[in-house]
């Protein structure tokens, strides 16, 4: 069910022993905070919410943990997915994960928490390139969640023209083109200082402006630790 793999990962000393949880399409994945190790295991378009938690508690019964973070690709609030997430099953919307886990819980998007632990102070802007456009600012530390690719663009909303759909029907010329495109309208409109870009579709790109850099799929661990610090 697992897989784990020798690398480093991420590390916040300042937190307390966060178990954060990533989760995706195709697996779900965890980083303990001090623990130099990441499981993994599949989830898929039939998981539901109460599965994820059940596995997860399965993978990591083994680990001592105080605090849980967990990333969903869906909007949030109140600690609580507002809709299904489009690549999973049922059951997401609503769902309770402090009672589930049975330890104090905090949930946020998946993109929103790859860049907490992407930022670097100041004006950020994050773009997760992957099934579709994640995004989200901080601003001087003030996280500001956003659903930028579902804004009206040319026939559609952006995510059709950068999202991993459009990679496939466009190919990977025409979509590079158009994720530049991306980033030169949303700096335009957004004045970020500079932009991280991340998700699982930016190891596709070969060159970005001046003011951003890729981003690293490890960074969401870092941002589930961060979601746990006081300050």
């Amino acid at each position: 069910m697992s897989e784990q793999k020798a690398r480093r990962y991420p590390y916040e000393p300042r937190a307390p022993r966060v178990l954060a949880v990533d989760v995706g399409g195709s697996h779900v994945k965890t980083v303990l905070n001090g623990i130099d190790e990441r499981r993994r295991f599949v989830s898929g378009p039939k998981m539901t919410a109460q599965q994820m938690v059940d596995g997860v508690l399965e993978l990591t019964e083994d680990l001592e943990y105080t605090h849980v973070s967990v990333g969903v690709p869906a909007p949030i609030r109140d600690q609580k997915p507002v809709h299904d997430p489009v690549n999973l099953g049922t059951g997401w919307a609503g769902f309770d994960f402090a009672q589930a886990f049975g330890k104090p819980t905090k949930v946020i998007n998946d993109a929103t928490m790859q860049a907490l632990g992407s930022y670097q102070g100041g004006r950020m802007l994050f773009l997760g390139l992957g099934t579709g456009l994640g995004s989200t600012m901080i601003l001087d530390g003030v996280i500001a969640p956003m659903e930028l690719g579902h804004l009206a663009y040319k026939k559609g909303v952006w995510e059709d023209y950068v999202g991993e759909a459009a990679l496939e029907r466009l190919g990977l010329k025409r979509w590079r083109k158009n994720v530049l495109e991306t980033i030169a309208q949303f700096t335009h409109a957004l004045e970020p200082e500079y932009i991280v870009v991340g998700g699982g579709n930016a190891r596709e790109l070969d060159e970005l402006p001046a003011h951003c850099r890729l981003g690293h799929n490890e960074d969401a661990f870092l941002g589930g630790f961060r979601l746990w610090i006081e300050e």
